[in-house]
Order: C-alpha cells, then sequence, then structure tokens
C-alpha cells in the first residue's frame, strides 16, 4: 500500500535502533512501500490555513551507526500526507500540548497516530485515574499536609512528578525516612504541577510489566525488572526486560480499559503492571516492541500497522 508517512519524533540520530519502537515502525511502513519524512516538533508550523513541517525524506536501515539517511529539508503541508506517526518522547508539556492541537487540524483526513485530542486527553498518570478500582492507593496533590497524612496511612510510598517519563524523578519514601519534606520542597522550587504519591508496591522488585496493546487488545509483554538496590525497573535507569506471560490480574485489566482505548482511536498503546495494580497508561510515545518480538517471535510493528491501514 503506496503512500506517504511523517514521523514526528525526537532527532533520528539520537536513537538506539535495539530498542526503539519508532524505527521498527519506520521500518515496517518502509517494508510496505510508503515512503518517510522526518521531521521534529519545532519543525511545524502553522500559516494560513495549512499545517506544514520542514521536514526530510528519510531512510531507515538496521546497521549499528550507519542506520538512517535524510534527504534536503523541504516543506510539507501535512494533508498531502496519508500518516502521521506522533513519537516524540515525552515530558507531556506544553509543547507537547501544542502540537496535539496543531496536528489536530488535520486529523483524521490525515491519519495521526495516536488520535491528537486523545493523547492530550490522556496524560499517562491522569488517564489512569479513570480506573480506580485498578490502582494502588493514590492521590495527586500539592498540599503537604494531604501528603503527609497519606503517608501516615500507607507509611512506605512512592513520590513522582506527573508528567515525567523513565523513571525520572521517582523516589521511594520508606517509613523513618526524613527526607519528605525536603523532596516536597524541591518539587514546589522546580513548577506549580501537583505531584502523584502512591502507595509502595513491594513487587516491583520482582518486575513492572509493560503490556502492549493495539486497538485495545493485548499483545504481549516484558518484564522490566530492577537492579539490585533500585527502586525503579525503567529501561533508563538499568532496568533489565525478561520473557513474561500474561496473569489472569493482568488480562482482566486490559479488558477493563482496552474497549475505551479503542473507541479513542489510541491505536498503539502501552500500559504498566506492578503486582496487580495498574501504574501507568501511555499513549504519548509507548515503547517495548523490539522486547516482546524478541521474546515471542513476533512482529507487533505489523499488527500496527494493520490497524493504521485498516482504517486507512
Amino acid at each position: 500500500m503506496a503512500g506517504q508517512v511523517a514521523i514526528q519524533m525526537d532527532h533520528i540520530a539520537t536513537i538506539g535502533i535495539n530498542g526503539d519502537s519508532t524505527f521498527v515502525m519506520g521500518l515496517e511502513a518502509q517494508r510496505r512501500g510508503y515512503k518517510l519524512w522526518h521531521y521534529e516538533p519545532q519543525d511545524l508550523t502553522y500559516s494560513k490555513g495549512r499545517v506544514v513541517a520542514v521536514a526530510q525524506e528519510m531512510v531507515l536501515q538496521r546497521e549499528l551507526g550507519n542506520h538512517f539517511k535524510l534527504g534536503e529539508k523541504v516543506i510539507i503541508d501535512l494533508v498531502d500526507i496519508d500518516v502521521v506517526l506522533m513519537r516524540q518522547d515525552p515530558p507531556f508539556d506544553m509543547s507537547y500540548i501544542s502540537a496535539t492541537h496543531l496536528l489536530d487540524l488535520v486529523h483524521p483526513k490525515t491519519l495521526v497516530v495516536n488520535n491528537p485530542s486523545e493523547v492530550r486527553n490522556a496524560p499517562e498518570k491522569l488517564f489512569m485515574l479513570k480506573y480506580p478500582e485498578l490502582l494502588a492507593p493514590t492521590i495527586i496533590s500539592r498540599d503537604a499536609k494531604a501528603i503527609h497524612g497519606f503517608r501516615e496511612e500507607q507509611k512506605d510510598i512512592i513520590v513522582k512528578p506527573l508528567f515525567g517519563n523513565g523513571g525520572a524523578g521517582v523516589f521511594h519514601i520508606s517509613p523513618g525516612d526524613e527526607n519528605l519534606n525536603s523532596l516536597l520542597e524541591m518539587f514546589a522550587g522546580l513548577n506549580q504541577e501537583p505531584l502523584m504519591v502512591q502507595k509502595y508496591i513491594p513487587a516491583v522488585r520482582k518486575g513492572d510489566k509493560r503490556i502492549i496493546l493495539i486497538d485495545g487488545i493485548p499483545v504481549g509483554g516484558t518484564n522490566r525488572v530492577p537492579q539490585e538496590g533500585e527502586a525503579r525497573s525503567n529501561m533508563h535507569v538499568g532496568g533489565r526486560a525478561a520473557k513474561t506471560q500474561l496473569t489472569k490480574r493482568e488480562q482482566e485489566i486490559c479488558e477493563a480499559i482496552g474497549p475505551d482505548l479503542k473507541q479513542r482511536g489510541l491505536i498503539f498503546v502501552g500500559i504498566d503492571v506492578i503486582g496487580d495494580f495498574l501504574t501507568e497508561i501511555n499513549v504519548t510515545s509507548p515503547t517495548g516492541l523490539q522486547e516482546v518480538n524478541a521474546f515471542d517471535d513476533v512482529c507487533l510493528e505489523a499488527d500496527i500497522w494493520n490497524s493504521i491501514e485498516a482504517l486507512l
């Protein structure tokens, strides 16, 4: 199915080709005959009713140190593109939100994956609050008194920024830890956003599951196991991916949220589960395809493109 695909992403030179999901999504599109364009979020412009991007034609290949070729910079009108993959990494800040508004102007005539309106309405740590029965005890607050009260109830807690990613700024405050006030003061000096505070789940020491859903259907997952002495299992901070199968509880979580994801046009979603609890719903730039592919001998990017082409 020949056509044109524009990938809105961080610069292609910065990615790791053996783990990056955007890379294999681009490779699969290229294999299907699509012409690829590369541009970064700051290359978007709205002018005279059009949304354009300063883009470069891109060719991908799985060769370390030589994984891409880019053409000359030209201006492309996004209404002439078949699919835009919105794949820049968080943080989910005003720049990210602005990009969703611009892409809203061309979607669905140009299919944007994931649906930009729903990406804007589904920041990872807030969207899951729609499903309180699936969560560990959680509060969202800037109020120090409320956070201290929650700690008195739960004893052992995790404190994290509401719009962070990759495990950055995540703190485990165990009983007797005297650093909570200093931590709250530090966050207060950084921004005016509330914090997410959750009951610490000891099962994280055995791993944090990343489960991939395509059109609301779970298609596989990996267990991200933290390093010794580390409460965070994110791959960015040294977590190790391990083969896994979905438990009955994880299937129940997927069944509870899957229809809503599909209805919202969130084609490619990664959820995080620790023990019996949903901890994040990632819709901005989910990862994990290559790990699941390697462990389960599948090609999830092909399944994603099958869903995209069904919409086209």
